[in-house]
């Protein structure tokens, strides 16, 4: 049974034989922030019977040795990228969850929460620019009532929006911030590390005061990349790929090769060493785990073909028996 949301109320259905059986071909099934086509009778249960194309995604690669993707929301306007502002900032990790927005055709915005935590906002703001370049960047605090008003630009009419980020970055907070009422139930963190526990335990969809829809996910310990072929890469990382077209070869990997564009950068201070770093591991991340998505999809087409077709274990060629 699914939860769905129509303009006049709130249902509980399930999907049709002849959808769950597309689904099984497909491998897409409704998720949190798809649209549907149902029917909808007075006194009889809800049925889906069509999912409309999806605009947008907001995925990663599955926990476990499998290569499958894990589809956290579907039609996102604006990913909100919440990151505290205390012991648990990462600027590496921002960077992994500004290319999956991208990845998927979502507009990132990072949420730097609980500045009243931070006695250099600025600094911190301008330390996730550098990493974001273009991204718009928001310092916020629920406690002291700072930063709604920037929030609300996004909280338009008709706009689904999304967040994500570490357990303990503030999300439920934000919800019931935004809700203006609690919705979400909330709990602090570890003083020792700034980590959280996990108040959200899945995805949840609210329609907002202000029109827009909210869709609230789990914190996420770790992030495995998931690549839909966006281009992703070069929108997270566009000055590497700008100083790439001056490196001396064109398939320079920007590790040792001479006449490289984007290491001089590094050594005139253009550029932090580290961000190259990270850019070199998450497209090693994505070229493995693209490889593994061919080498797992032409099994799947192998395993499809209609029973008709496959040749018997143990059956002999018509040729084989004329011989005799």
């Amino acid at each position: 049974m699914q939860r769905l949301v129509t303009a006049e109320a709130e249902y509980w259905g399930k999907v049709s034989g002849r959808l769950r059986h597309e689904s099984l071909e497909s491998g897409v099934s409704p998720a949190v922030g798809d649209w549907v086509a149902v029917t909808c009778k007075p006194g009889e249960e809800v049925i889906i019977h069509h999912l409309l194309p999806r605009q947008s995604r907001v995925s990663r690669q599955a926990a476990g040795p499998v290569t499958k993707e894990q589809l956290i929301a579907a039609n996102v306007d604006t990913l909100l990228i919440v990151a505290a502002l205390n012991h648990d900032f990462n600027l590496r990790r921002l960077e992994r969850y500004v290319l999956m927005a991208w990845n998927g055709g979502v507009t990132p915005v990072v949420v730097l929460s609980k500045s009243d935590l931070c006695d250099d906002v600025h600094t911190r703001i301008s330390q996730v620019e550098g990493i974001a370049p273009g991204i718009e960047v928001l310092a916020i605090s629920a406690i002291e009532g700072q930063g709604k008003e920037q929030l609300e630009a996004y909280l338009k009419p008709g706009a689904t929006v999304a967040l994500t980020g570490s357990s303990g970055s503030g999300k439920s907070t934000l919800v019931n911030w935004m809700m203006g009422r609690e919705v979400q139930m909330t709990q602090s963190v570890r003083e020792g590390d700034s980590r959280g526990r996990h108040t959200t335990t899945h995805r949840e969809m609210f329609v907002l005061p202000q029109g827009a829809v909210l869709i609230d996910t789990p914190g996420m310990r770790e992030l495995h990349l998931w690549d839909e072929g966006e281009d992703g890469l070069s929108q997270a990382f566009g000055e590497i790929e700008e100083l790439a077209a001056a490196c001396k070869f064109m398939d320079c990997s920007h590790t040792k090769e001479e006449g490289c564009a984007v290491k001089a950068a590094i050594e005139s201070g253009e550029l932090e060493e580290k961000r190259l770093i990270n850019f070199l591991k998450m497209q090693k991340e994505l070229q493995y785990q693209r490889r593994k998505e061919e080498v797992a999809s032409r099994k799947r087409t192998a395993s499809s073909k209609p029973a008709k077709t496959r040749k018997a274990k143990h059956a002999q060629r018509v040729k084989d028996w004329e011989q005799y």
